[in-house]
């Protein structure tokens, strides 16, 4: 009989699943995971939390493929990147060449190879470092191409053990902003982070390895609450036609919704998430019209945003054409 896991979204496709999954090391070690079920479907978010030594890197490396359970079994392998709280900096390479020759392990040519690790390493900040040997590099700037590597070939399922830790404020929002990304195109992405703030709001379901065992802690939905959210939030009103629905991407995003009249509605979305959310609303089919976008230190103030000469907002969606033209800023 086929176990049912605490986060099995309705409609959502199953990429994997651990099935009473046991993981020890050694003939006679203990057990560091027992009896864990989960099913990880398309796009889905999933926080890991525990003490140390409880076993959350070891449940990632299972996930990742790195580790094969002692016992259970493992029902599907999407493609799946994988990012290790400890990456081994000192290879023969330099960044440019590790990362070509990853992506060519991952399937791509070799032209789309160098041309995905320019763009990635661009992203990170790590560009001017392309042509420095891995051994040479900081710890900052080896985990930038830890998180590149990873992100090469567009992967099914993401798996990041402590992957912000190390890097410089920009490449972390960075990150976060590449997660809510492949999580909008599709991907699951289950991480562990010491940060309680890191993406708080936005995962669709937090577990806690405890004993061994995994225990569903927070969510089977669209996050955390509001009143579980720090730092600074973006609050954003906008409307749609009349009867539109809000878009699945943006309710996932947003820490709270309110609607404020026919079609208008409110969203609170953390500062880092808040151009995703943009994108999602101005991508939508027919388009939202953006009213206006203001910041608010506390998400769980309703203060309205006031509209900015600079503020780009986007056209009425009555007036709107049938294809998007307009691109947030």
């Amino acid at each position: 009989m086929e176990r049912e896991s605490p986060l099995s979204p309705e409609g959502a496709n199953p990429l994997l699943s651990l099935e009473g999954v046991g993981r020890r090391y050694g003939f006679r070690g203990p057990w560091v995971l027992h009896g864990v079920d989960l099913t990880v479907t398309s796009g889905a978010l999933i926080r890991v939390e525990g003490a140390n030594g409880t076993g959350k890197s070891t449940l990632l490396r299972v996930l990742a493929g790195i580790d094969a359970p002692t016992e259970g079994r493992i029902v599907g392998r999407p493609r799946t990147a994988y990012v290790p709280e400890r990456f081994p900096a000192a290879l023969p390479f330099t960044a440019a060449e590790y990362l070509t020759h990853l992506g060519a392990v991952h399937g791509l040519d070799r032209p789309a190879a160098v041309r995905a690790a320019d763009e990635w390493l661009e992203r990170f900040g790590a560009a001017e470092y392309a042509r420095t040997p891995m051994a040479q590099l900081s710890k900052g700037s080896s985990q930038k191409v830890a998180v590149a590597q990873a992100l090469l070939a567009d992967p099914e399922l993401l798996v990041l053990d402590e992957a912000w830790t190390g890097l410089d404020a920009e490449a972390r929002e960075e990150l976060e902003r590449v997660v809510v990304e492949r999580r909008a195109a599709g991907s699951a992405v289950v991480f562990v982070d010491h940060d309680p703030r890191r993406l708080a709001g936005v995962p669709d379901a937090t577990y806690a390895v405890v004993g061994g065992a995994l225990e569903l802690s927070a969510g089977k939905g669209t996050g955390m609450p509001a009143a579980a959210v720090t730092g600074p939030c973006v609050l954003v009103e906008a409307r749609g036609r009349g009867g539109t629905r809000v878009p699945p991407e943006a309710g996932k995003l947003a820490v709270s919704v309110e609607e404020t009249g026919s079609g208008a509605h409110r969203f609170t979305v953390p500062e880092t998430q808040s151009d995703t959310l943009l994108r999602a609303l101005l991508g939508a089919r027919p388009p939202w019209h953006v009213v206006s976008v203001g910041h608010v230190d506390d998400p769980t103030e309703t203060r309205r945003p006031q509209p900015s000469a600079e503020q780009a907002v986007s056209p009425d969606p009555d007036d709107a054409p049938a294809a998007l033209e307009v691109e947030s800023s």
